[in-house]
């Protein structure tokens, strides 16, 4: 009896084997990774990726912060306080501009489910972009996505970055407020919060780029969103630990594509559902085309970024950046190999 237990205690040790070696071959398992704003539909990857264990199943025990906005996730990362940004991929290109090499390795989203929307009840009469002129407009924080992606629609209506009161109102429920009590006049944001003004009137759509092919055509290609990127350095350094990071957001993203409404009420915390769960359904129906089927990056994706950031930055306009640089689609490759049915 004893000399079974051994045996039993040894094959357990061998089962266990596997796991134990793949976790010591990770350079930084504990990492931690900035995001702004979890509640996201943006960011349903990640926290997919999180609920269900991929992340885990990789060997990593990993720290995610929740910021205001994904300007100040990146801040994290250049501070040091963070070695990750869950955040916008247009970030990667602005960085190596400032002289910062950080490079996308996972991507979310594929389009970049900002809305921008104006108040109907401070704007009865609104007709065209041209009217946010001197109006108060709401982002997620200022230097966000949600700006940067307001400043595009701006610039194509011949309007400047100054020509509007840019505000900071989060991605939850202070955004909501804001709209409805009429502290601003128009919200560049992302569901759910959009889906919860529409659903209640306090949103007229202006330009949504939740929609694939409006997103396409209006940044004239391709534009990539909520990705994994990084510091050149970190990746660099930890190769295997961005590999297990890609590998459970290609997981994410392919069990996102198979999964329906209530497989997504399921895996989130009740907090995203901003307390109507018909609205968090509606805002998944909706975002579900522009999130990524493989993590995959397009080739033309840089390109639509810079050219969107030139279109507001003369300076960005001019310089020569290497574009190449900003992204890679190694590791996705490699986590799409692993996990070709996710």
């Amino acid at each position: 009896m004893q000399r079974r237990h051994l045996l039993l205690a040894g094959s357990a040790t061998l089962l266990a084997a596997p796991a134990i070696v793949r976790a010591q071959a990770l350079e930084k398992p504990n990492a931690t990774i900035a995001v702004g704003g979890k509640n996201l539909l943006y960011y349903l990857p990640l926290t997919i990726a999180e609920r269900r264990g991929y992340f885990k199943a990789e060997g990593l025990e990993l720290n995610i912060v929740d910021f205001a906005g994904g300007s100040q996730a990146l801040k994290a990362v250049v501070g040091g306080s963070a070695d990750v940004v869950s955040g916008a991929f247009e970030h990667t290109v602005n960085m190596q501009f400032k002289g910062q090499r950080m490079r996308a390795f996972a991507l979310q989203g594929r389009a970049p489910q900002i809305v921008l929307g104006i108040n109907p009840k401070t704007m009865p009469d609104f007709k065209s972009v041209a009217d946010l002129k001197g109006k108060k407009v709401g982002v997620s924080a200022p230097g966000s996505s949600t700006n940067v992606m307001l400043n595009f629609v701006l610039a194509k209506a011949g309007l400047k970055p100054s020509d509007v009161s840019v505000i900071g109102v989060g991605v939850a429920q202070g955004a909501v407020a804001a709209m409805r009590s009429g502290q601003i006049d128009a919200l560049s944001n992302l569901d759910p919060v959009i889906t919860m003004l529409q659903r209640s009137g306090d949103l007229k759509v202006v330009a949504d780029t939740r929609v694939l092919a409006e997103a396409d055509k209006i940044f004239g290609g391709p534009m990539p969103a909520a990705c994994l990127y990084a510091p050149q350095s970190f990746i660099d350094k930890n190769p295997a630990t961005a590999q297990a990071m890609a590998n459970a957001i290609v997981r994410a993203d392919k069990w996102i594509q198979s999964a329906g409404p209530r497989d997504i009420i399921a895996a989130v915390p009740e907090s995203f559902l901003l307390g109507d769960r018909a609205v968090y359904i509606d805002a998944f129906l909706a975002a579900k085309g522009a999130l990524s089927p493989d993590g995959m990056f397009p080739e033309q994706g840089a390109q639509t970024a810079w050219r969107a950031l030139a279109s507001i930055d003369a300076e960005i306009a001019k310089a020569k950046l290497d574009l190449g640089a900003v992204y890679t689609n190694d590791f996705v490759k490699k986590a799409n190999a692993k996990y070709p049915r996710g």
